[in-house]
């Protein structure tokens, strides 16, 4: 009888280390799966502020640029209408009424250069007119 009850608390005291066991390793795969789930969590919260970070900063990055252009563009027609002022609209009629040799040496007389003026009723060749500013293959060689 003596044996058979050692060996019984020897049986429920395997089985009950089993458990203890068991148990023991199942609490350390849901600790585990949870500071998996806690760094991954935190590597998408890095990841999503750092996406963040880069589209605002393509946003303003963007905006500058628009308002760069616009400044450049606000300057460049202020400029065009200070020029068309200062030269005064007879001017302007005597330049488009002369050929295109005397339009040339007139606005290259005003200081500019690259712009084309025609009264409307004249078809521009600016396969020929183009000749004049872009240099012709070879010439250079």
């Amino acid at each position: 009888i003596q044996a058979c009850g050692q060996a019984v608390a020897e049986a429920k005291a395997r089985a009950d280390a089993n458990l203890i066991e068991a148990e023991s390793e199942s609490k350390q795969a849901e600790l585990r799966a949870q500071a998996f789930r806690i760094a991954a969590e935190a590597e998408l919260a890095q990841l999503k502020s750092k996406q963040q970070a880069e589209i605002d900063y393509k946003k303003k990055t963007n905006e500058l640029e628009l308002h760069k252009a616009r400044e450049l563009a606000d300057i460049e027609a202020g400029k065009l209408a200070q020029i068309m002022e200062a030269i005064g609209p007879e001017t302007i009629v005597a330049i488009a009424e002369a050929g295109p040799e005397m339009q040339a040496k007139l606005l290259e007389g005003l200081g500019l250069k690259g712009y084309l003026i025609t009264d409307g009723n004249s078809p521009i060749n600016l396969f020929n007119t183009a000749q004049g500013m872009v240099g012709t293959p070879g010439a250079g060689q």
